[in-house]
């Protein structure tokens, strides 16, 4: 088998077969194929697209191209949730500790943000001494203790995953649906979970900015999950404002906080206990998505998904006093003010250049390598749908340097849009696909 007729093959649109798609991933885990020709291959992947079989046998590939976690000893269903990424998109630090409080367990690993969007593991470090570059053994230490543990990718996860995306950053070929969803899926397989709940974001902070993008690569997802064997359901949400009104680490993670505590902004509230309840439909931990909601609802006032939540932070090193004193989280020195120029009512939010403002503040990465101040961020004074009165605090900014500021705060001077009448309210979550809906 040669790699040049396999490029060939691709490029003329035919469908490759599952022995040749496991040969070209592994040449590119172990170096056998030099990487002109698989960026080559990439390319007639951007142009020509995959078969659903084609799909799933890359993203089993890849998957199985390191080690492929086993948790089949653990008594209860192993469930995940992934986000596309958007901005002051924080749920898995409420959903991770409300779904194991109720008795499933959901071996976590995530990711760092980069550009615009806010990353778990990022977040997470904001909580003092947290550790999320735990060794795979302790992995299952804090996974069996608490139901839950939250780490970054490892050596051993998919490494050909961190091969091909180095390689398609530099050629161009990131956007494919078909390897977008064969990197996303090969890691959440690799993870060992029998469910998967994937939150899909559409809109101006999310980067499928249309509809149609954001349905089309949720489908690729579920087809191929489904194709492996495991229980999968996509929920196509909005990112036409940020969610919840705290944008940045560790003021975040203080959000979150509110939550657990039965407090916090409804949106981020109701995606949050969507979400849960999804998980626990396919989880098996309950027959419906409605007795999801419920459930997932008296995890937060009994104050049992704090409690979790509180135990996963001490398992993993982190100061858990943090749960009920916030205040312990790193802050930023300064705040400043985005006052409205007018008097009306928020008609939109250019939620991607809130994120950039985050960023410019120090509080995200243009470049991995970039370090992240977790104390800076914004608060969202008002959103869609709000009056504001001529000179009101459209938004805080907190910062810690004097020179980040000027480039923020013009930023955000052109975010806020205003006019004469509020805008119809758009549903948070647009469209469900996989899973039966049983509600």
């Amino acid at each position: 088998m040669r790699a040049v007729d396999l490029i060939r093959k691709k490029r003329d649109a035919a469908e490759l077969s599952r022995e040749e798609i496991e040969f070209l991933v592994e040449g590119v885990t172990h170096g056998h194929i030099p990487d002109y020709q698989i960026a080559a291959w990439l390319m007639a992947v951007v142009w020509r697209g995959m078969t659903g079989a084609e799909l799933a046998a890359l993203t089993e590939s890849m998957l199985r191209s390191g080690v492929v976690l086993d948790w089949s000893d653990l008594p209860a269903a192993k469930v995940d949730k992934h986000s596309t990424g958007g901005v002051g998109d924080k749920t898995s630090l409420v959903i991770a500790p409300v779904v194991a409080a109720a008795g499933l367990y959901v071996p976590m690993i995530s990711g760092r943000g980069l550009g615009h969007t806010g990353g778990t593991l990022d977040k997470l470090e904001s909580i003092p001494e947290f550790n999320v570059n735990l060794s795979l053994e302790d992995f299952r230490r804090v996974l069996e203790a608490s139901r839950c543990a939250l780490i970054g990718q490892t050596a051993e996860i998919a490494p050909a995953d961190k091969k091909l995306y180095a390689l398609r950053d530099v050629t161009a070929t990131v956007e494919s649906p078909y390897l977008i969803c064969a990197s996303i899926m090969s890691k959440k397989m690799a993870e060992g979970i029998d469910a998967l709940v994937l939150d899909v974001k559409t809109g101006d902070g999310a980067f499928m900015k249309k509809q149609e993008e954001a349905e089309y690569l949720a489908g690729l997802m579920v087809e191929t999950g489904t194709r492996m064997g495991k229980k999968i359901v996509a929920l196509i949400t909005g990112m036409d404002q940020p969610l919840g009104r705290k944008v940045g680490n560790t003021l975040e993670v203080e959000e979150c906080i509110e939550i657990l505590h039965g407090g916090g902004p409804q949106d981020l509230r109701e995606l949050c206990d969507e979400l849960s309840a999804w998980m626990f439909f396919l989880g098996g931990r309950t027959k419906t998505v409605g007795e999801g909601r419920k459930l997932a609802g008296e995890m937060i006032t009994s104050g049992r998904a704090r409690d979790t939540f509180r135990e996963i932070i001490r398992l993993q090193g982190g100061d858990p006093k943090v749960v009920d004193e916030p205040g312990r989280l790193p802050r930023a020195k300064h705040v400043a003010r985005v006052a409205a120029s007018r008097a009306g009512y928020v008609t939109a939010i250019r939620t991607e250049k809130v994120g950039i403002a985050s960023m410019m503040l120090g509080g995200g990465r243009e470049k991995k390598e970039d370090s992240v101040d977790p104390g800076v961020g914004l608060v969202l004074e008002k959103k869609i749908g709000d009056a504001v009165e001529r000179g009101a605090t459209l938004c805080n900014v907190h910062y810690n340097l004097d020179s980040r500021l000027p480039y923020a705060m013009n930023l955000l001077s052109e975010c806020f849009e205003i006019g004469d009448h509020a805008p119809a309210g758009q549903p948070l979550v647009r469209k469900i696909i996989g899973a039966s809906q049983t509600q």
